[in-house]
């Protein structure tokens, strides 16, 4: 009967805490497959620069917010615990225990403790749990607590005969407790029994904590107590008493607050007011990686981070934002809400839902409102609801259909009219009516038949309607709203999700190209420069949706915020307040945003899943910085290698293939986190914002580089950017012995060229020189040549000249001789006459005087150079009278014509040819006269 009604119990308890777990804190799940390493998580730390260390049975896991990196156990074993101290991360394992320090790469290096003891370790030892305490650090397994001196590296050992639970720092003391022994307190280096009750004995402690300067202290099992001085037990009388007896804690934090969160084996995790009340339950149910909850820890911007019997959970529990999750699809999209006499109303795309605000309830659905509601408008202390198929009055959580006009967009209150209302509708606008206290359909407004999602009143009898496609409209009706006077429509300013509002009792527009203030003296909308600025459409445009709430705040929404304005608090500016939830993650549906202020500083915003509500109260600006965690090198395509985190490095230029990988550590769910960064030597601008966590840059030259990286969360830019200065150092070809070599090889070259030049230039002077000595040698041989032409024919003309002479004086030597050969022959006819005799004698002496042949010969020469000397030297026989004879033959004269020369007859010419044949030893068929001429 007794485990019959503990098991109801349970589950009326279960039940209860479904119930209230509609609305959870953000929420961050890291599976294994995300992380790298095995199922179980069971220790996690900290460091100062907010880099997150997981002991997992893989090894010790370091998260820096932006990726996950595992570094084996040193034996491969269980890694049991983990603790930053001092920026080294000290770790517990099986047989082994010891610390981790980062190295110039920026990589945790491990030394081992554990092997310094002079004792050796139990068999299968393990270490679960490590304290700082002063100069010791304390690693504690199941049966020793080992205590090291860091100064002295010396240990003390506690030993314990049963099973050392776990032990815990609170103040300046260090506790501890023995499993069916008791409580006990180190102190001078020795264990004191603090307490020997029973349910110390009998119940593990998950948890020791200071409270109004008592100890108190968490049981597995059995829930808090508290114990004085002397060792006296008395139970924490608190709400969730029962339902502590009836969960296994198994691992606990105490939070900044004072409240508590426990982890359980498989309920997941509790978190406790300090007042011991439960706020909220986290379960697998409820988004929760597993219900096995191995550690807690709280980090330095109060996350809470479970370490699960499968995974990691990062829980942001001071997170202004609480969600709810429309897991089941019940709800649908959320249009509209209200809260309406201490109800929460939900209009959606499924119908009308309520509950009690602030309840654990449910949300229930109200009948015949199936459909989309468009609008929740509390006017008169009542409450309508437009929606697809009409117009509702809500009352008592029943529906009341009082229009059938289908698709109610907006009502509102006619001004200086207290029973009228004007509703926007798919074709126009129409009238409602208060007869009797009843609320009921009275005209439409004829000569106007456009979607009136969007309109307000400007004054009496003037109604602005804005339609996203035509423009906006104005509109003038009668006085007794039943039709439109007149209108004009503005079809400048129209655009996709635009919208009419009013603030400050203006009129505002707003879509793409800003936001537009109606201005009554130019009877027209102006550019509010101030609100467009603010509120950036035209840069992050999703949608031009303005809402207006309580204490006068205009809400806007851009892709990577919410923004709202407010009163200023010195002078009549408004502030702008910009909530960094981007649009993808807020996952409204654009041009139907909508928001409600449920109380104070809490305000509602519907989304396609569920809603959020914000606590702008929250919403404190921190401080982040950004590291780089690792650089690595190396050639194109190839294994990279990591280098020293310290500026100035240089790199080889086969290695110029760099790697940039850097973290902002912060672990807000909804915090966007985007970068920028510059090389200085090449990419000398601010790249683009990305979510991207590293860069990489190929085939940098040689030179001298600084990257530079900064980030900007939601709106908060980094307060200092990293920066990490390197040189890719020059090729080996390019170092300064080749660039030496070069320098000769270019001289030599230079040298070289400078000769060969030199000399092929002297060759072309002496080839131009010989050239112009062959030109002129050639001119002048033409010219001698032309001289020599001129000389031969000079000598040409002379010769003919004296052949002519010679010819003049041969026939004249002939026809002398004839004459005086014919005188002599008449002279010869007369007989024995003495006076003819002496003239006869001087006719002789004429014809045989040399004087003639002289001359002849005189003439000859002149005429034929040595050719009687070449006779002479041919046919050195030959005498003076046969030379004379080759004279006449070489003038080719006849026989006769020698007769007269040689004073001979004919016939005597013949012999004496025959005998100068003889003389130069011709044959019979040689030609004398030829042989002469080729002589």
């Amino acid at each position: 009967m007794k485990l019959f009604l503990k098991i109801s119990y349970c589950i009326l308890l279960c039940s209860f805490f479904k119930l209230e777990a509609q609305e959870i804190v953000p929420l961050q799940n890291h599976a294994p497959n995300v992380y790298g390493a095995e199922n179980q998580n069971w220790d996690i730390s900290q460091n100062s620069d907010k880099v997150i260390y997981v002991a997992n049975n893989s090894g010790l896991l370091e998260y820096n917010g932006a990726s996950w990196q595992l570094y084996p156990s040193p034996n491969s074993t269980i890694l049991r615990s983990v603790s930053v101290i001092n920026e080294l991360v000290y770790t517990g394992a099986h047989m082994e225990f010891g610390s981790w320090k980062k190295n110039a790469f920026g990589k945790l290096k491990y030394t081992s403790i554990s092997k310094k003891l002079k004792e050796p370790l139990l068999e299968d030892e393990q270490f679960w749990n490590i304290i700082e305490f002063e100069k010791w650090i304390l690693f504690q397994s199941l049966n020793r607590i080992y205590i090291y001196d860091t100064q002295q590296e010396t240990f003390k050992i506690i030993n314990s005969k049963t099973v050392l639970e776990k032990a815990f720092r609170i103040n300046k003391s260090i506790y501890f407790q023995k499993s069916n022994d008791g409580l006990y307190k180190i102190e001078n280096g020795e264990e004191l029994l603090i307490s020997d009750a029973s349910i110390l004995k009998n119940n593990a402690i998950i948890g020791m904590y200071s409270q109004n300067e008592k100890l108190l202290l968490l049981t597995q099992e059995k829930g808090f107590y508290h114990i004085d001085l002397n060792g006296s037990l008395t139970k924490w009388e608190i709400e969730c008493q029962e339902l502590l007896a009836s969960i296994s804690v198994y691992s606990s934090t105490k939070m900044y607050d004072g409240s508590f969160v426990l982890g359980t084996i498989s309920n997941g995790i509790y978190h406790l007011n300090k007042e011991g009340t439960v706020v909220t339950n986290i379960n697998q149910e409820k988004g929760l990686y597993n219900n096995t909850v191995l550690s807690i820890f709280e980090d330095s911007d109060h996350n809470i981070w479970a370490g699960l019997d499968n995974g990691i959970s990062t829980i942001n529990l001071t997170s202004p934002y609480k969600v709810y999750n429309d897991v089941n699809g019940k709800l649908g999209t959320v249009y509209t809400s209200a809260v309406f006499e201490k109800n929460i109303y939900l209009g959606t795309n499924q119908g009308l839902f309520y509950k009690k605000l602030a309840s654990i309830d449910e949300f229930q659905f109200i009948e015949g409102t199936e459909g989309q509601v468009w609008c929740l408008n509390i006017i008169d202390d009542k409450l309508f609801c437009g929606h697809n198929k009409g117009t509702y009055l809500i009352k008592e959580q029943r529906a009341e259909k009082i229009a059938s006009i289908q698709g109610t967009w907006n009502l509102k209150k006619i001004p200086d009219s207290k029973n009228l209302l004007l509703q926007g509708n798919y074709n126009g606008l129409y009238v409602l009516e208060k007869k009797e206290g009843q609320w009921t359909f009275r005209n439409k407004i004829e000569g106007f038949d456009n979607s009136s999602r969007f309109f307000e009143f400007s004054q009496s009898n003037e109604i602005f309607v804005s339609h996203e496609y035509k423009g906006i409209f104005e509109l003038k009706v009668d006085t007794t709203y039943t039709k439109v006077i007149n209108f004009k429509i503005d079809a400048s300013k129209k655009g996709k999700r635009s919208s009419l509002t009013k603030y400050h009792n203006k009129l505002i527009y707003s879509y793409k190209n800003g936001i537009f203030k109606y201005d009554t003296l130019q009877n027209t909308f102006v550019k509010d420069s101030f609100l467009s600025n603010g509120l950036s459409l035209n840069e992050n445009y999703v949608s031009g949706k303005l809402i207006t709430t309580a204490n006068d705040r205009l809400w806007g929404f851009t892709d990577n915020s919410i923004v709202y304005f407010s009163p200023g608090k010195f002078n009549n500016t408004p502030e702008i307040t910009k909530i960094p939830l981007p649009a993808i993650t807020r996952r409204d549906y654009p041009g139907y945003e909508n928001v409600t202020h449920l109380k104070e500083t809490f305000y509602l915003f519907g989304t396609s899943y569920g809603y959020i509500i914000i606590d702008i109260n929250k919403l404190i600006q921190k401080e982040y910085k950004i590291h780089i965690n690792n650089i690595s090198k190396g050639i194109l395509n190839d294994i990279q290698t990591s280098i020293p985190l310290t500026n100035n490095d240089k790199i080889n230029y086969s290695e110029n293939n760099l790697n940039f990988y850097f973290s902002v550590p912060t672990y807000d769910k909804y915090a966007e986190i985007r970068y920028q960064y510059k090389l200085t030597g090449i990419y000398n601008e601010w790249s683009n914002w990305s979510k991207e966590s590293q860069i990489s840059f190929k085939n940098l030259p040689f030179g001298d580089y600084t990257f530079e990286v900064k980030s900007k969360i939601g709106n908060t830019n980094t307060n200092k950017n990293a920066v990490y200065k390197f040189t890719i150092k020059r090729p080996w070809y390019l170092s300064n012995g080749m660039i030496a070599l070069y320098i000769l090889i270019c001289i030599v070259l230079f040298v070289s060229i400078h000769h060969s030049y030199k000399q092929y230039y002297k060759k072309q002077k002496k080839n131009l020189l010989d050239k112009k000595q062959r030109e002129f040698e050639r001119s002048q041989l033409e010219n001698e040549k032309e001289i020599m032409k001129l000389r031969n024919d000079k000598l040409r003309n002379d010769i003919n000249s004296k052949n002519r002479e010679l010819a003049a004086s041969t026939m004249s030597i002939i026809k002398k001789n004839e004459f005086l050969n014919t005188i002599k022959k008449e002279l010869s006819d007369v007989k024995n006459n003495d006076l003819i005799k002496p003239i006869i004698k001087i006719i002789d002496k004429n014809l045989n005087h040399d004087s003639d042949w002289k001359l002849f010969q005189e003439a000859f020469n002149n005429a034929d150079k040595d050719f009687l000397k070449k006779v002479s030297e041919r046919h050195p026989k030959l005498t003076p009278n046969d030379l004379r004879l080759c004279a006449y033959l070489r003038l080719n004269l006849s026989s006769k014509e020698i007769a007269p020369l040689l004073n001979i007859s004919h016939k005597s010419v013949e012999i004496k040819r025959y005998r100068l044949r003889k003389k130069m030893n011709l044959d019979s068929k040689d030609n004398l006269i030829h042989h002469i001429l080729e002589i």
